[in-house]
């Protein structure tokens, strides 16, 4: 592994095929890193990252405690402990984060940011892909803790890849073809809503189509599309950074996320004026989104004409194909899934059970898959938000006019043979 350039790690296609041949599950890869912890600290934090990446985790977290420091991995959502650092390894491995990642040595009392980004020689013709990864640091009792994001281009995957019912994916299809409008997406920080986001980009660029995007940060780099940064310090946030988008006639725009009246306002503005316009907010379900944007100042007059679909989202574990077991579901679940689902469940049905095996790394689950609800704004509805109804009103109003509810998204793929009553109850209550 060659690692001479500051913020880029070139890795051969050689030492990729040896530590996939060292690190198949969890215990592989604690196996590993402590194999190399007497190397130098490149080496380590090489293994480190080139692990993770194999064991498809998104976050690895470095976290200093008064006699050593634990490095846990997040694996579908759950973290997941590995190995244990002395207090000599980690303070060089912070150096060396710290060094790639652009962020200042000296400095260990205030939060710091950065990014760097890992460089695979594919072949011998010496073809490359990049993964980048984002760097957090944070003072804390024993010293700085570190959560490394790894943002992998693999997970760019297309609209019929989500997880949607065949109904939910026509539905989508339809909504990302509108010339105007907004879509927000909603849901808990790792929910799934970048992935959704990009995927519907990847579905409606092309060369006829100008899109702009302005994010905070930039996560992935999407082919075709003009990406634009916030730099808040620089006084470039979202409402100014959106006004000059609007300047650049685009068609359709992704902001990153809404986040104060003014963004919101002009968000509003550029989906009535002719925009296609993708964003996020932070809500617990799809009806809480119209409270949200009143609380932030929208006028209710406004946002019906101006949305057109709102999703809500999570990503829930699937069961892991190599150990789960069907069982028969107890009278309690069945009641759970009719009660839910609004229709007769077979007393005799089978469900998923997890049960745990090297392969998944004895969790029972392996790989994530979404669920969503999606409520549609047309010109009931928008007559109903003037109302200002409760978010419980505008929650049943949208289910009396056909939407899922994630919780019964979730409970179709248990019926599915795709995850279990359990998961889908953790994840959604």
């Amino acid at each position: 592994m060659n690692n001479e350039i500051t913020g880029q790690i070139s890795v051969a296609p050689e030492d990729i095929k040896e530590t996939q041949k060292k690190i198949k599950n969890l215990s592989g890869f604690i196996e590993k890193i402590n194999s190399v912890l007497e190397e130098n600290i490149s080496q380590v934090l090489e293994n480190i990252l080139l692990g993770a990446i194999i064991l498809r985790a998104s976050d690895i977290h470095i976290e200093p405690a008064k006699k050593d420091t634990k490095i846990r991995i997040r694996i579908d959502g759950m973290l997941q402990e590995t190995v244990s650092l002395d207090i000599k390894t980690y303070e060089a491995l912070l150096s060396r984060i710290k060094l790639l990642s652009g962020l200042k040595i000296n400095v260990s009392d205030r939060p710091q940011d950065g990014r760097f980004s890992i460089v695979f020689s594919k072949n011998k013709k010496n073809e490359q892909e990049n993964i980048e990864i984002r760097s957090s640091s944070l003072p804390s009792e024993y010293g700085e803790s570190i959560v490394l994001r790894i943002l992998d281009p693999h997970s760019l995957i297309e609209v019929e890849k989500l997880g949607l019912r065949k109904d939910l994916l026509d539905l989508f299809l339809k909504e990302i073809k509108k010339p105007n409008g907004m879509i927000i997406v909603t849901g808990p920080t790792g929910s799934g809503k970048t992935t959704t986001l990009y995927a519907f980009l990847k579905r409606i660029k092309n060369p006829e189509t100008k899109v702009i995007t302005i994010e905070d940060p930039i996560e992935y780099h999407l082919k075709g599309i003009s990406q634009t940064q916030v730099a808040p310090e620089k006084g470039y946030n979202f409402a100014n950074g959106l006004r000059s988008v609007m300047r650049q006639d685009p068609d359709a725009i992704l902001v990153g996320e809404i986040r104060d009246l003014e963004t919101v306002q002009i968000a509003i503005q550029s989906a009535l004026t002719g925009h296609l316009v993708l964003t996020t907010l932070h809500t617990n379900d799809a009806a809480g989104t119209i409270a949200r944007l009143i609380n932030l100042g929208a006028k209710p007059f406004n946002i019906g004409p101006a949305v057109n679909m709102i999703i809500a989202q999570r990503l829930i574990r699937k069961v892991c194909p190599k150990c789960a077991k069907l069982e028969k579901a107890t009278k309690e679940d069945v009641n759970k899934l009719k009660k839910e689902l609004g229709k007769k469940i077979e007393s005799d049905l089978k469900a998923p059970k997890a049960k745990g095996c090297p392969e998944c790394n004895n969790t029972g689950y392996r790989g994530r898959i979404g669920i969503f609800e999606a409520m549609i704004i047309d010109d009931e509805m928008e007559e109903f938000i003037l109302k200002n109804p409760s978010i419980s009103a505008l929650r049943k109003k949208a289910i009396q006019k056909g939407m899922v509810s994630m919780k019964a998204d979730g409970f179709t793929k248990v019926i599915d043979k795709e995850t279990t009553i359990e998961e889908v109850e953790r994840v959604t209550g």
